[in-house]
């Protein structure tokens, strides 16, 4: 369930993370606020040479005039492009931060929190959500500032010809950097949250029909396959539609804006000439600083409307980074390292989403031994072998390793102990030798044929055109479901932890590969504890003990 929180809440929240580059943000800020200041400077000191051509007393030169202009464009552009390079080197850096939190936040959130998640949703927050917030880091955060520092400067400056006429001016700031974009946020109020989550959806539908091409055409189901995303798209559509709207509609008010109030500025200041309260360079000078200076509050009125989007990004982020973990891990620091001496499961209970699956279940796990764990599909043999790997924390009872409650255990002593094979094999997209990597990323290649040749894997992988180079695909579709199986059990070989925990090993494999495999479990004994849940009569005839799970219940 996505946190509401405010734009305001959002935005703070993003600025936290700007610390580590706080020096980079100052340099931006200072740069932006000289070079503004230069741009305005430029038109006023044109104004100035008007003034001294109708020969009106001015103190410098017409000469020097025109140099200090030559002076102030050079330094516009040198200081515009440093100011935009500091900001985007802030921003990407921080994107690249930000990513790395996220990922760090996964890690954490997996596998308790994130089962049964939107995969195509938590896609679009890694990708175009995180991307969004260039928006904010690199024109939103130093542009504020500026806007407030370029304009108190410029009241102050028009202030020195007479103080009404600062009045105008700070109300014209105000107006066009403050209150256009605040009404622009709040007529959008939700939209961006929804143009957001829509998108979200869309990406994970994209995504699921990706995935299911092949049922969709064995069935003949693309049109309506189509017809659904067309539908989707539709809606994502109108929600950008209202936001573009919201947008053009503020870029007009704004500009309409800025236009009474220079009309006003010149009505003032004539007034006042009138009344003698400012001579001829009290009506140019203001009118024309004011007219040359919108230039950073308009970038904030401009923000109004495509913040919304950005901090509907932001919220979707902070989710993520703010979720609390089902699990919370064990550090290093807290727990020493302790050795396997068998493992044991006493009395636990355990529910998931509000249903018991496991009531009051007990085993034992001697060292050296083979465990076997029979029992219908949903039963709770696989959610058991999870609670020993503590991806969920049990309700009641213990497990324990080496008589220690695995709660108590740091949680990397505690991935080092145990070998985990599941009955669906994940397999990035890269070479078969680095997806085996992934056990032991120093294993050099004996290591690793050893590894294939237990689970009778290396035979095959040496028959295809780049051996162990060959690239298994996205999600390793060029594999079958049986050459994927075997290569999840040479990780668990490679791996060399003194407790494996296999969930259906052997579903995918012939009798003759389920042989070999059993014969190096078998062997591997005298080294290793297995806990073995099949189905497969066969495959428990290596086992010394089976445990029976019924209904969540032990026999």
């Amino acid at each position: 369930m996505m946190k509401k929180r405010s734009g305001f809440a959002v935005m703070a929240k993003l600025i936290g993370l700007v610390k580590p580059l706080l020096g980079f943000m100052v340099l931006a800020v200072t740069m932006g606020v000289i070079g503004h200041l230069c741009a305005s400077f430029i038109t006023i000191f044109g104004a100035f040479s008007i003034a001294k051509l109708l020969n009106i007393d001015i103190p410098l030169t017409l000469g020097a005039m025109f140099i200090s202009i030559g002076i102030f464009s050079v330094v516009r552009g040198v200081l515009r492009y440093a100011e935009q390079a500091c900001n985007h080197y802030i921003a990407f850096k921080l994107l690249a931060l930000i990513r790395d939190k996220v990922f760090a936040a996964l890690r954490k959130l997996c596998p308790a929190k994130l089962d049964g998640k939107d995969k195509g949703n938590l896609i679009s927050v890694i990708t175009s959500d995180i991307e969004l917030l260039e928006v904010f880091y690199a024109h939103t955060i130093s542009p504020v500032i500026i806007a407030v520092i370029f304009s108190a400067v410029m009241t102050v400056f028009i202030a020195s010809f007479n103080v009404w006429l600062a009045v105008i001016t700070l109300a014209a700031y105000f107006t066009v950097g403050a209150v256009i974009p605040i009404m622009t946020s709040k007529l959008s109020r939700d939209d961006g949250i929804k143009f957001r989550t829509k998108s979200g959806e869309l990406s994970s539908f994209v995504l699921d029909s990706l995935r299911g091409l092949f049922e969709t055409l064995q069935f003949s189901q693309g049109e309506k396959r189509l017809g659904q995303i067309n539908e989707r798209t539709d809606s994502l559509s109108k929600d950008e539609y209202r936001l573009k709207l919201t947008e053009g509609s503020n870029r007009a008010v704004t500009n309409t804006v800025i236009l009474v109030f220079d009309v006003l500025m010149l009505f003032a200041a004539a007034t006042l000439y009138q009344l003698g309260a400012v001579g001829f360079i009290g009506v140019l000078i203001p009118t024309i600083a004011l007219m040359s200076s919108f230039g950073p509050v308009v970038a904030l009125a401009n923000l109004g409307s495509t913040l919304q989007n950005t901090f509907a990004a932001g919220n979707r982020v902070l989710d993520i980074l703010e979720e609390t973990p089902a699990v919370e891990e064990v550090d290093k620091k807290d727990k020493a390292d302790i050795a396997f001496d068998g493992a044991r499961v006493d009395n636990v209970t355990f529910s998931y989403g509000g249903e018991k699956i496991l009531d009051n279940v007990s085993l034992k796990i001697p060292r050296g031994s083979v465990v076997g764990i029979s029992g219908r599909s949903g039963s709770g043999k696989s959610t058991l072998l999870k609670l020993i790997m503590r991806f969920w924390d049990v309700q009641s009872g213990e497990v324990k390793i080496s008589d220690v409650n695995v709660a108590n255990i740091n949680t990397s002593n505690l991935r080092d102990m145990q070998s985990f094979v599941t009955q669906q094999t994940h397999l990035f997209h890269d070479s078969i030798k680095n997806n085996l990597l992934i056990a032991k990323a120093d294993a050099d290649d004996e290591e690793i044929q050893s590894a294939c040749k237990k689970a009778s894997v290396h035979d095959f992988i040496m028959s295809l055109p780049n051996g162990y180079d060959t690239n298994v695909g996205e999600l390793g579709d060029t594999l079958s479901g049986g050459e994927r199986q075997r290569l999840g059990l040479a990780r668990a070989f490679l791996h060399n932890a003194p407790l494996m925990l296999l969930d259906e090993p052997t579903s995918n494999l012939d009798s003759l590969n389920e042989a070999v495999i059993l014969k190096a479990l078998k062997k591997e004994r005298k080294s290793k504890t297995v806990v073995l849940v099949s189905h497969r009569k066969s495959t428990m005839r290596i086992v010394d003990s089976v445990y029976s799970v019924e209904n969540g219940r032990m026999s």
